[in-house]
């Protein structure tokens, strides 16, 4: 009989894999799948369209009929470059109780947990299936979910979801949306001393960045409505990051260029903030124009996600609340795949090891008790189903 790993073990194997999203993540999936071939699983695999090496997988055990689970969860990780790390990032490492290692809270402990309730199942026995989804590209934007969505329409449809990013084991029913851009400012190069004949693209972009901590200001200062009164902060704010620009000290910067987001709670929608920016754009470009017509400013969005909503009638959360015993009511400002599933027709709680404190941050790690907890849950979870 092929080797039974435990999550821990589990875990080791995949933050073994370098998987930043800039790289391919096809060497942990392939992994996967053949660990799950091993116990008689078997995993559909398939390429990112345009861009082969880039991976994601879907599996299912128990009976080929509707109304399963899906265990939700991404194989990328975001860079290390820069950061001051005590361990190897790449080497799973213990230490005063925690595992230490890029992704071991965000989210391959989550992974881990999925894999080793997937054959947990497989041995048990389950009346209800319960299926893996493995995706790419989510610490890009959540870009890479719907194509494994698609993907999932070989299996019977499940009804339930649990994205397992870190919530300390509780159950989130909402979370914030995203909509982000790339903007180009496009100015013109004089010389410094006759700054007023050109058009510096940072100076010009500062205006847009300033008006972003504008946003910003004010809403901190308006008392929260509605559903936005459950997050922290309890409105949409604005972040500018990373910033490039300019040749010389003494030349107005021909270009600059950022990258300008929004996180939208619910209860405001993405193109209410799309029409916003749209018009501030507008009327910078039309400052610039007014000095140098060819002059402009160039904006790309690179992903939109929608706000995850709270709904009733939610058979996700009612199964998460009855895993884990938990009843509070529980709200973040990240994103999540939630709400690609939710857009999709499933029912989706999130819920996960690990704390989003320490994700993305260097010596990134998972409380060893943390990873233990989510075993029982998933023990729970398989027995519940069988």
């Amino acid at each position: 009989m092929a080797e039974r790993l435990t999550p821990r073990a589990l875990l080791e194997r995949l933050v073994a894999f370098p998987t930043v999203s800039r790289d391919p993540n096809g060497p942990l999936i392939d992994w996967v799948a053949e660990y799950l071939a091993s116990h008689g699983i078997e995993a559909g695999v398939f390429d990112k369209p345009g861009h082969p090496g880039w991976k994601g997988l879907y599996a299912h055990v128990g009976p080929m009929v509707e109304g399963g689970v899906v265990l939700s969860g991404h194989t990328d990780v975001v860079p290390v470059d820069g950061q001051d790390w005590s361990t190897d990032p790449f080497v799973l490492t213990e230490k005063d109780g925690r595992l230490y290692g890029r992704g071991a809270c965000d989210m391959k402990g989550f992974v881990a947990l999925s894999i080793w309730a997937m054959v947990e199942a497989r041995y048990r026995g389950v009346s209800r299936p319960i299926q893996l989804a493995l995706s790419y590209d989510e610490e890009i934007g959540v870009v890479g979910v719907p194509d494994l969505i698609e993907a999932m329409g070989a299996l019977p449809r499940a009804s339930d979801v649990i994205v397992g990013e870190p919530t300390m084991m509780k159950a989130v029913t909402g979370h914030k949306g995203g909509l982000s851009y790339w903007v180009h400012v496009h100015g013109h190069e004089v010389h410094s001393s006759i700054l007023h004949t050109g058009v510096s693209a940072i100076m010009y972009g500062a205006e847009l960045i300033s008006w972003a901590n504008a946003v910003n200001a004010a809403a901190a200062g308006v008392a929260p409505q509605g559903m936005a009164a459950l997050f922290d902060p309890p409105y949409t704010n604005v972040h500018v990051a990373p910033i490039s620009g300019g040749t010389a000290h003494n030349i107005t910067a021909k270009d600059c260029s950022f990258g300008l987001g929004f996180r939208v709670v619910p209860g405001e929608t993405l193109d209410m903030w799309r029409e916003v920016f749209v018009r501030e754009v507008a009327a910078l470009e039309a400052k610039m124009q007014a000095v140098v017509p060819s002059t402009r400013v160039e904006v790309t969005e690179r992903f939109s996600l929608p706000p995850f909503v709270p709904v009733e009638d939610n058979g996700a959360e009612a199964l998460v609340r009855r895993l884990t015993g938990d009843n509070s009511e529980n709200f973040v400002s990240y994103a999540t795949e939630a709400s690609h599933f939710q857009m999709a027709g499933y029912k989706v709680v999130v819920c996960g090891p690990g704390s989003i404190s320490v994700a993305h941050q260097p010596d990134e790690s998972l409380a060893v008790a943390q990873l233990e907890e989510g075993q029982r849950f998933m023990a729970r979870l398989v027995e519940v189903c069988a």
